[in-house]
């Protein structure tokens, strides 16, 4: 194999994934949202997520070409719905409904947040006890994670949930 062949082997390996490969692209402006164990795809609303309880993991949905964008482990989210008036004036503009989004990718090492602390409203990653409130823009409230959750500011078109804007900020954990 000849240098360039090995750096455009290198290169290709490199970005993960490809840039044709929809269902790994992040969420976009637009999109609607899905449950993760839907398979008619179905849009969610407000109201399918229920008020104060667990939280409902989700996909992005290209409403053109109905692409589930689950190509990639970072793009599964976390939607809580709250009351909004307990939303922090940081949070209540991300939200649609009461309903807020966050990345199931915790901060701290990349483990998924799969707990949901009822009485107090918080999430959780099991790995290393890290806890975040969703109704503080996706704060630590306690554990090791060094930032918040990365929200995805939604929005309501037609009676369903779709995204406004990007992640708030990158999708990830600290490599330390």
């Amino acid at each position: 194999m000849n240098r360039r062949a090995l750096l455009q082997s290198a290169f290709v390996l490199g970005l993960g994934i490809r840039q044709d490969d929809q269902a790994s692209v992040r969420p976009k402006e637009g999109d609607f949202l899905v449950k993760a164990d839907d398979a008619a795809k179905t849009p969610l609303a407000p109201a399918d997520i229920p008020l104060g309880a667990k939280h409902t993991l989700a996909w992005a949905m290209d409403p053109s070409d109905k692409t589930v964008r689950s190509g990639s482990r970072l793009n599964q989210l976390l939607l809580v719905r709250l009351a909004p008036e307990t939303l922090s004036p940081e949070t209540a503009p991300r939200a649609a409904g009461g309903v807020v989004a966050y990345t199931a990718i915790c901060t701290h090492n990349g483990c998924d947040i799969d707990d949901w602390l009822a009485t107090e409203q918080i999430l959780s990653c099991s790995c290393h006890a890290s806890s975040f409130d969703p109704k503080q823009g996706g704060q630590v409230v306690d554990g090791p994670a060094p930032r918040a959750l990365p929200a995805l500011p939604l929005t309501i078109v037609d009676g369903k949930l779709v995204v406004a804007k990007p992640f708030t900020s990158p999708v990830g954990y600290e490599k330390g």
